[in-house]
């Protein structure tokens, strides 16, 4: 497959998808309201395209912060290329949508009154509510991590405060200091992220610290483009990155923060600063509103979002159950625009149509070097279904001239999807 058509299917999601999903008319007298919770790369993008389907439709976005950092390019904060502003966005531009925002925490959910109801005391009826709330973590599933261990080891899988920590820490390191990694294990947010996050430390550390050494210690048996960024840090970092999966004694099971180390079944990796992922499940309020099953997560139709547990709640991001789609911010909108399509159909009556659904993930091996995986699904079924032919991975092997225009359509991607979502 070549870059032509994986930029080609970048333009085509953040265009709306329009031929996957189509576009409602508007047929209904009655205003409708639409509680969104979630203001992410999901929830954000729901809200504005709700009001683009259908204006007539009151959309209310329920956001505590007032700036969203995105995870997507937040390694290219902790590595050094990009300050934090680059990757932070306000929620004005959805206003000029007519999304009215609140910043404000969705506290519960009443599934049967149809009601929000906030941490500040007040209360937002809905007709459908859609839910985006990211993921949390599984904060007893290691020994000696939890929350407050989290501000001195950090996970930085949340950008934002996370992210700088994880920055001043490596800067802040020795010259010829120790970095450790653990990355979680599957199911995660951004699959390729512990790959771009292991590649872009390094480029740091060879700019300004090269005597430095990365210990990577996974607990799975192979990471997503394992084998791209294998062959870049080869080409750039050779002997700067140590690898250890799960049959190469990769499988941390004890935290120490005290003496900074992770300890695995057969031995211990002391390190100057530590990066700990822990495992992850759907964000808090869809627990608090049962809206997740055993896994953690949260079980939807495939055809609309609308959740399996309760009727009239969407689910859609992170959160939601939606192999063998990754959890991606890509993803994330994606979804976000069938969901809107199909909640402004059942809103007026209709029959939601079939989707179809796309997801591109560029990852930064350096500024200048590139990789990507790209990939069409459908709909047969009740699910959603890989597209036989589409898609695919960057070649090995490729030219430097390749990877740079990979590394210029990346940041090209963000921008297009950062202007289509909060834009």
């Amino acid at each position: 497959m070549t870059v032509t058509r994986r930029r080609f299917n970048v333009l085509a999601a953040t265009a709306g998808l329009s031929t996957a999903v189509g576009f409602p008319s508007v047929s209904r007298a009655a205003a409708a309201k639409v509680v969104v919770i979630g203001g992410g790369f999901g929830g954000a993008t729901a809200a504005k395209y709700v009001r683009r389907f259908d204006s007539s439709i009151e959309v209310t976005l329920v956001e505590p912060n007032k700036e969203f950092v995105t995870c997507p390019f937040s390694n290219t904060v902790i590595g050094g290329i990009n300050p934090i502003s680059a990757i932070s966005h306000q929620y004005a531009g959805l206003g000029t949508h007519g999304v009215n925002v609140v910043h404000d925490t969705a506290a519960s959910i009443d599934a049967d009154r149809k009601v929000v109801k906030l941490a500040s005391g007040g209360s937002l009826p809905y007709d459908r509510l859609i839910v985006s709330p990211g993921i949390d973590f599984h904060w007893d599933a290691i020994e000696g991590y939890d929350r407050a261990v989290s501000e001195t080891i950090p996970h930085a899988w949340k950008a934002g405060p996370q992210t700088l920590l994880l920055r001043r820490q490596l800067e802040a390191m020795p010259d010829n200091g120790v970095f450790a990694i653990s990355p979680p294990v599957n199911p995660f947010r951004c699959p390729p992220g512990p790959g771009e996050r292991i590649s872009l430390v390094a480029h740091y550390f060879k700019t300004h610290k090269p005597k430095a050494k990365i210990i990577v210690l996974d607990p799975k048996e192979k990471f997503s483009k394992q084998g791209l960024f294998k062959e870049g840090w080869q080409a750039l970092y050779p002997g700067m990155i140590d690898y250890r999966n799960v049959g190469d004694d990769g499988l941390v099971e004890r935290v120490d923060a005290k003496a900074m180390s992770l300890h695995t079944g057969f031995s211990a990796v002391k390190a100057d600063v530590i990066n700990f992922i822990p495992p992850q499940k759907a964000g808090l309020i869809a627990h608090r509103a049962g809206l997740t099953d055993s896994t953690g997560w949260c079980p939807v139709d495939h055809r609309t979002f609308e959740s399996t547990m309760h009727r009239g709640i969407h689910v859609v991001g992170d959160a939601s159950l939606a192999a063998p789609m990754p959890k991606s911010g890509f993803a994330a909108s994606t979804q976000a625009k069938v969901c809107a399509a199909a909640v402004t159909a059942l809103l007026q009556g209709q029959t939601p149509g079939e989707p179809k659904f796309v997801n591109t993930c560029y990852s930064l091996v350096a500024p200048d070097y590139g990789i990507s995986v790209a990939m069409v699904y459908g709909y047969a079924d009740g699910k959603i279904v890989k597209i036989k032919g589409s898609g695919g991975l960057s070649p090995t092997g490729a030219s430097a001239e390749f990877r740079q225009r990979e590394a210029d359509y990346a940041r090209g991607w963000y921008e297009s999807i950062a202007g289509d979502i909060f834009g």
